[in-house]
């Protein structure tokens, strides 16, 4: 380590090393002969060495070309600075540094000083540093100057400034730093004075608490080491050619040595090796007084900079840098908390470990850290996880023995990750690991074939792929290796030969299990090759692929086809009853070019591919498998080729078998006074099966399977004895041919016949809905959801208007069933699901039931969501969003944002009457005298709370929604009275508390309309009540009274006060009478002939109309009226009787006044002249937030919000939901008063 001052005894400097660095261009000395005598550093007192700075260069000498005063100037531009210079980036910058350079050797304190500010300027600090403050102040109380000029807010620092040019800058900041120790180290970084002082200062910035300065001055000095590691590398060069031309004189005979060149030697190597001293005394300085502190600095990317540095030293001069004392701090960073330091340390000892001289001297390094790296590649960061596991492919070429069986299995099961990076790399890992060894026996075996060295890799990944135990992921180990094992993986003729041939003498053969997994890996491989895109879940989606990629890509598909053209008939033959192996070799074909079938002369082998699909077909009944046999089928049967005529034949000739067969097996099983027996059961549904695997890729239509189908349902409704798997897949196949029957829409509408069939299907389906067994129902119901959706109203979208005879609507028993349906079936818990048949033990079973449950769950949102039943049935859907989020809150959510793009107003509806419902049904477990502290209440509480988040931070376009939500609560709170009489509380009375949930939801001008339509169910009993069961309704009238007489102010007159003052000093008394019929209530105009009690209006509203707003006293309020316990308000101690005395004063005297005023303006409420009423309620979102966080004693968040609209806009805008002129008559208007 670097931490004497006699290190240089420490240095093992190469014998071969390649020098990097060029000719210094300051002196001509290369051989550093003029360089000084004197050692030691000044800069480590703290204080330049004032006394030399006439050294070099005095006063009287004129400055360097192109400098003036430390400046640069070049071609009579205006003088520049340093920073100034670098940061344009015109020049470059070897010009920019043999300028500098000049200006040092006339006068180095100028240039000193210019480079002292490039440092405090690149450090974004205003300040600069003075002559005069250079001469006379020691370091520390230079950057102590500099900080109290440095102004970190300001934003201006250039390292962490984003976008083109400050990304140059930094880049360019580098290489000054680089190219100035480059060009003066052959003299000027020998004087004590030039480095001295900018090794000193930089350490005093490292140790700045300005982040700024430190962390420029922390990157200036790791690149300042690391150009001195490069000049300490090029005297160790120059020191070991030096000595071997002394040797190789000294040997020289004595006639023949020269000892004059012996001394010049000897002379040259002393000094070389005190160049080396003061170069390894200002690395131990730059070492101790920064990297030190700095690696564990508090900034991340500050610590990166030292950990990537330390990565070059150790690789750019090994000799000195690569040991233990150097690599603890590697290790030790390896467990920063930040994801980029963590990178930096891989990259580093990538590097390292890449060279396989190096990675031998890091045994100690790599038993001591191993773990962690292993561990890092589950780093929470993909990037580093990346850069972990490639760390450990160049551990593990570099050494097998390094990495244990343990270390080794963590990486291998990363092959499948989600992350395709990740797996890509595992992927190679995997493949050095297993496939890169060959041994001495494998030398010399064929390239392609069963004996071939890739078919023992293919068997080795075959191994591989079944201890992984992942066998449905295939797909991903195959992509994983495809970027460094393509070709292997391409070899589908060695792979074809290891399932077809024999095994040689001695050689052991792949069981069944193997067998099957490389039929799976073949197929994965063709997909890669043919489709060039990743796995699902694995990349963002189909690339744009380059012409050499596409071009790979013909080529392989050609191969695949001309391979496997031929065999696959052979593999069919020898798979026939293996329904694995025989599903994956039914999807190859559907990657062939069939044109070369013809052009190939492979017909025959067509043929014989569809004799062995005839066979597979003939010998299966699994769904599966018959399914790949028709949509090869479906591939093959393309009019665009010429072998479109064999394979229609060889498909018309297999369906017109199966319907025959079909037919006659249904004639026997329904014939009457028999009973029908297991097989002929088994006859009838393997037939079923088949052609309904068919009709599901094909139009089976003039085969007319409907009336066959019909009996079958038919008789099993009527006598209940049908097996259920010929229910089900009847009814699949009786859907598929009314599907089909709707592809070709003239035959529905030419044939009456046809348009009986959707509504008697559909009766057929419902009537299964009541069936015992749970498979049959779901399958109807998964039927009759499809059809719904499909023969809705939307059938006649897009200009088809000519099918409105197909529109199919449920009636009212049909969507109860549905719905009764889900309610009984999808809303269950876990243990009470018994369609696992007892095995409820299972986790996968359990996943798929809930898997198939959320499936009927979407089915039936997928009415709701376009409109096929009513909006509100899903009200017994969003009920169950609390108690069963894990489940199914995905998909309700879903549904609700659907259903509020369809009709906000109507989505509203629905999830009040949901909360209706749950309220109900706990009145109805709980009784009326509940506790409202009951988890049954918290629950629907919190449920409210859930809804109204779904609503968003835009009011105002739910306006209307939440205004109908509200008045749907209000009156199922009234709705039904209280059994203690007029003076007892509504029964429903505490639904109120789950209103107010939406309270927030509702803007200022709404609330007040809110208010008063809740009045209109209130008596003047009701306001006064103090008792707990009362609680609900006075926490939901303060929730609509939000802001106080503020609230009322900011109505009434637009003027809404902030603490104690009012907002507007200029708003005028006329405003007050323009605006005051802004806020009617909403509803009244259908119900004003209805003598519903209502309580007095509030007096603060009455009696403030005409009144000034800046006079409204404290009493006036609203809650004075009717006072709340002193100890809630005590400035209002005024009895409610005085009050109400007060208000009926009020309240008739103002409607006279309204009446008469309303009767002056008539229907000028809104000439051109005027405000529209929209405008009465509209404040400034700057206004409505303070108004919000008016009385509040917490601190909030400054957030910058949009500006409000201007008049002209708001005249613009869609009538006011609540603007009583376009609702309400003026007989309404009058008596229903904005208060």
């Amino acid at each position: 380590m670097i931490a004497a001052q006699d290190l240089h005894t420490e240095f093992q400097f190469p014998q071969e090393a390649d020098s990097q660095l060029s000719s210094d261009t300051d002196l001509e000395d290369p051989d550093g002969k003029n360089a000084r005598t004197g050692r030691g550093m000044a800069a480590k007192k703290g204080k330049k060495a004032t006394g030399d700075k006439a050294k070099g260069g005095g006063a009287g000498k004129g400055p360097g070309a192109g400098w003036m005063n430390g400046h640069h100037q070049k071609n009579g531009m205006e003088n520049m600075t340093l920073f100034e210079v670098v940061k344009m980036g015109k020049s470059a910058t070897q010009s920019v540094v043999d300028d500098w350079i000049e200006a040092y050797k006339h006068d180095r304190d100028v240039a000193l000083l210019d480079l002292i500010n490039f440092f405090i300027q690149c450090s974004g600090c205003k300040g600069a540093v003075s002559g005069e403050m250079f001469r006379h102040m020691q370091n520390s109380e230079i950057i102590r100057k500099m900080t109290e000029e440095f102004d970190e807010d300001s934003g201006d620092y250039p390292l962490t400034l984003s976008g083109p040019q400050w990304k140059k800058f930094r880049i360019s900041f580098c290489d000054f730093i680089a190219v100035l120790v480059r060009q003066c180290q052959y003299s000027i970084i020998y004087d004590e004075y030039m480095m001295d002082t900018v090794i000193s200062l930089l350490t005093g910035l490292s140790d700045s608490q300005v982040r700024a300065f430190r962390h420029t001055s922390t990157l200036a000095a790791m690149k300042l080491m690391t150009a001195l590691v490069n000049v300490a590398l090029n005297l160790s060069i120059n020191m070991d050619n030096t000595q071997r031309q002394y040797e190789t004189e000294r040997n020289k005979v004595i006639a023949k040595r020269a000892n004059d060149r012996l001394e010049l030697l000897l002379q040259k190597r002393k000094e070389l090796q005190e160049n080396q001293d003061e170069i390894e005394n200002m690395m131990n300085a730059i070492f101790k007084g920064v990297f030190v502190h700095r690696y564990r600095d508090a900034i991340a990317e500050i610590r990166a900079i030292c950990i990537e540095e330390i990565g070059v030293w150790m690789k750019l001069y090994s000799d000195a840098f690569l040991n233990d004392s150097y690599l603890k701090y590697v290790g030790w960073t390896m467990h920063d908390k930040q994801g980029e330091v963590r990178l930096k340390c891989l990259t580093a000892l990538q590097g390292l470990y890449f060279n396989r001289e190096l990675s031998a001297r890091l045994e100690l390094f790599t038993s001591r850290f191993k773990d962690r790296i292993v561990s890092m590649t589950l780093d929470k960061e993909y990037d580093v996880a990346v850069q972990a596991i490639k760390l450990l492919t160049l551990v593990l070429q570099s050494s097998d023995e390094v990495l244990t069986a343990e270390d080794c299995e963590s990486v291998y099961h990363l092959v499948y990750s989600a992350h395709r990076p990740i797996a890509v790399a595992s992927g190679e890992f995997l493949f050095k690991k297993l496939f890169s060894h060959r041994g001495p026996e494998e030398e010399g075996l064929p390239r392609r074939g069963r004996q071939s060295l890739n078919g023992s890799l293919i068997k080795t990944t075959v191994f591989f792929f079944l201890e992984s135990e992942l066998h449905e992921h295939g797909a991903y180990l195959v992509d994983s290796l495809w970027e460094c094992a393509s070709d292997l993986l391409k070899d589908w003729e060695t792979m074809i030969s290891l399932l077809l041939d024999e095994p040689m003498p001695g050689e052991e053969a792949l069981t069944d299990r193997q067998e099957t997994a490389l039929v799976e890996i073949m197929l994965c491989a063709i997909r890669q090759a043919c489709e060039c895109h990743p796995p699902v879940g694995r990349g963002t989606g189909k690339r744009v692929l380059t012409a050499k990629e596409k071009k790979t890509q013909l080529d392989d598909r050609t191969r695949i086809t001309e391979m496997f053209a031929v065999a696959l008939p052979l593999l069919l033959a020898k798979y026939c009853v293996d329904i694995d192996k025989v599903t994956n070799l039914l999807q190859i074909p559907k990657y062939f070019d069939l044109d070369i079938y013809t052009t190939g002369r492979l017909e025959k082998h067509l043929d014989a591919l569809l004799r062995q699909i005839w066979e597979v077909v003939d010998k299966h009944t699994d769904t599966e498998v018959l399914e790949a046999c028709s949509t090869t089928y479906r591939y093959l049967c393309n009019e665009e080729f010429t072998i479109f005529n064999r394979v229609d034949i060889a498909r018309s000739q297999l369906l017109d078998e199966l319907v025959d067969k079909f037919a006659r097996l249904v004639e026997d099983f329904l014939q009457e006074g028999e009973e029908p027996d297991e097989d002929d059961a088994y006859q009838v549904l393997s037939t079923l099966k088949k052609l309904s695997a068919f009709h599901n890729a094909h139009d089976l239509s003039k085969w007319d399977l409907f009336t066959c189908n019909y009996r079958l349902l038919n008789t099993g409704l009527q006598n209940g004895d049908m097996p259920e798997q010929i229910v089900i897949h009847t009814m699949q196949c009786t859907h598929y041919i009314i599907l089909w029957h709707l592809v070709f829409k003239k035959g529905w509408l030419n044939h009456s016949g046809m348009l009986g069939r959707l509504p008697t299907f559909c009766l057929m389906c419902q009537r299964y809905l009541n069936s015992i067994n749970n498979a049959v129902k779901e399958q109807a119901f998964t039927v009759l959801c499809d059809l719904l959706l499909i023969f809705s109203h939307q059938i006649m979208s897009s200009g088809r208007e000519q099918l409105e005879p197909l529109v199919y609507t449920p009636d009212s028993s049909l969507q109860a069933e549905l719905l009764d349906f889900i309610l009984d079936h999808v809303f269950i818990d876990q243990d009470d699901d018994n369609s696992t048949d007892g095995q409820q033990d299972d986790e996968a079973s359990k996943i798929e039931a809930l898997h198939k449950r959320r499936n009927l769950l979407a089915a039936y949102c997928k009415l709701i969501i376009y409109n096929v039943v009513e909006i509100n049935t899903g009200a017994d859907i969003f009920k169950q969003y609390m108690r069963y989020y894990n489940d199914y809150g995905d998909i309700i959510k879903e549904t609700m944002s659907k259903t509020r793009q369809i009709d906000k107003i109507q989505c509203a509806k629905t999830l009040i009457l949901s909360l209706q419902k749950l309220f109900n049904e706990m009145l109805s477990d709980l009784g009326f005298n509940f506790d409202r502290s009951s988890s049954a209440f918290c629950g629907i509480k919190e449920l409210a709370r859930r809804f109204s988040l779904t609503f968003g931070l835009d009011q105002l376009k739910t306006r209307e929604a939440i205004a109908m939500l509200h008045k749907d609560g209000i009156e199922f709170a009234f709705k039904e009275p209280s059994s203690q009489g007029e003076g007892g509380p509504p029964l429903n009375l505490a639904f109120l508390d789950i209103l107010s949930e939406f309270s927030s939801k509702l803007i200022r001008q709404d609330k007040r309309t809110v208010h008063m339509y809740l009045e209109r169910f209130m008596t003047f009993h009701m306001a006064l009540q103090r008792e707990d069961c009362w609680l609900p309704l006075i926490s939901y009238r303060n929730s609509l009274q939000v802001g106080g007489d503020d609230d009322t102010m900011s109505v009434i007159s637009g003027i809404s006060s902030r603490g104690s003052t009012v907002r507007s000093k200029k708003s005028k008394p006329a405003t007050s009478s323009k605006r005051k019929f802004s806020s009617d209530a909403v509803w009244m105009n259908r119900e004003q002939n209805v003598q519903t009690p209502v309580m007095m209006h509030s007096p603060h509203l009455t009696s403030t109309v005409l009144k000034d707003p800046k006079k409204m006293r404290a009493e006036d309020s609203y809650s004075g009226a009717y006072a709340m316990p002193t100890e809630q308000h005590p400035q209002q101690p005024v009895p409610p009787q005085q009050h109400k005395h007060k208000s009926l004063k009020k309240t008739s005297c103002n409607v006279y006044r309204i009446y008469v005023l309303h009767r002056r303006r008539g229907s000028g409420l809104m000439e051109d002249d005027e405000e529209p009423i929209v405008e009465d309620v509209m404040m400034s979102s700057e206004d409505r937030l303070e108004d919000i966080n008016e009385g509040m004693d917490f601190d909030t968040m400054d957030i910058d919000l949009p500006a409000s609209k201007n008049r002209r806009e708001r005249t613009e805008l869609k009538p006011d939901y609540f603007d009583p002129s376009s609702i309400m008559d003026e007989s309404v208007r009058i008596f229903c008063i904005v208060q």
